[in-house]
């Protein structure tokens, strides 16, 4: 696994503070939309890697920090740049619109 682990602990340090864009993607294991698009999730952490940093959220594990996020819905993916938001997903997504999101943003 390439992506990165988030807590509600390191969440700034690995998202907030970093230089240069960030996808996190905010899922649990009882999500059956979230369990399809974890295998998407990681082939761009290994697509990426070095341009992009992938994290996952367990939003059972991280309820603080969903919570920040008003993270209602799951899959939800929030991609940020220099610790900002720039762009947000609800539900399923292809392979391809991540890209294109994540292409934009380099």
């Amino acid at each position: 696994m390439s992506e990165v682990i988030l807590t509600d602990e390191n969440f700034d340090q690995e998202v907030l503070q970093h230089k240069g864009v960030a996808m996190v993607d905010f899922w649990a294991t009882w999500c059956g939309p979230c369990r399809m698009l974890g295998p998407v999730v990681e082939e761009l952490a290994k697509e990426y890697a070095g341009k992009v940093k992938v994290c996952k959220l367990n939003t059972d594990d991280g309820s603080n920090t969903s919570a920040k996020y008003h993270i209602t819905s799951i899959p939800t993916i929030i991609f940020f740049k220099d610790g900002e938001i720039v762009g947000q997903t609800i539900g399923l997504q292809s392979k391809a619109a991540l890209q294109d999101k994540l292409n934009s943003l380099l």
